[in-house]
């Protein structure tokens, strides 16, 4: 059974870049990952993708030789085994609040008797090339789970909440984790309280063994995370990058209009 890359490198130490996918569209999934990230996350908690979309997607993906990973709507038992069982190499959780919901993440994304993951379905076999046997014998250790941080109550409780066995990364969503931080009148955070919070993050990760990782949005930011210890990095999107890029252009024909930004991911 093909092995998961990303797990590997993570477990290794060494940092993965990868991209989110908030278009829905399996032609540009098709393209990016042939475009040279290891992973890919298709995002189905703030988009309009669905479950049959996210399954040709993950198959391109994955014959591509690229690592595909849903991140799904909430931590609930269903939505990680629909994306697992249509071939998701990995989950991203968002809003993990407390051990006790870690726990029943990683129980859905694992067979018994390491957890209660349904047996079940043929498409998650084909994108690791193996037998459905083979699959269900050793996906437990292939599946990449993926928990976010984003709202303060979780960060007090991060080192309870990154010793429950079975996570393999962390991941901040630094929006929400912001707007946790935002003051009585609804003001948001200071630069020095988010830098101050993602360092809690990062270190309570370190004392736990398992990689940490945020969203991004340049190079220079990728850089210095890096230098930092965080691993698991998402680098804007694709519907960014299309708007970046024509940003790009019209600013060089036009540059009396300008630009607003319209994707934050």
């Amino acid at each position: 059974m093909k092995p998961n890359p990303v797990k590997k490198a993570l477990r290794e130490g060494k940092p993965q870049v990868g991209t989110w996918l908030s278009l829905g569209s399996v032609v540009a999934a098709r393209f990016l990952a042939r475009s040279g990230f290891p992973w890919l996350t298709v995002d189905m908690e703030h988009t309009h993708t669905d479950i049959q979309t996210a399954a040709m997607m993950f198959g391109a993906i994955a014959d591509a030789g690229c690592v595909p990973l849903a991140r799904v709507p909430a931590s609930r038992h269903e939505y990680i085994k629909s994306v697992l069982d249509c071939g998701a190499m990995g989950i991203v959780v968002p809003m993990v609040m407390d051990a006790a919901e870690a726990k029943a993440i990683v129980a859905a994304a694992k067979y018994p008797p390491l957890g209660n993951r349904s047996v079940g379905g043929g498409m998650h076999a084909m994108n690791y090339g193996a037998t459905a046997e083979d699959y269900y014998q050793q996906a437990d250790n292939e599946i990449l789970v993926v928990i976010q941080t984003e709202h303060i109550a979780a960060v007090d409780i991060a080192d309870e909440i990154y010793a429950v066995p079975g996570i393999d990364a962390v991941f901040v969503g630094p929006n929400d984790l912001a707007a946790s931080l935002r003051k009585p009148d609804g003001s948001p955070p200071s630069k020095e309280l988010m830098e101050e919070t993602l360092t809690r993050i990062r270190e309570a990760a370190k004392r736990q063994g398992i990689p940490c990782g945020i969203h991004l949005h340049s190079i220079a930011d990728v850089e210095r995370r890096i230098a930092e210890g965080w691993q698991f990095i998402a680098l804007g999107s694709e519907l960014k990058m299309m708007l970046d890029g024509a940003g790009q252009y019209i600013r060089q024909l036009h540059p009396e209009r300008g630009t607003a930004e319209m994707a934050k991911y």
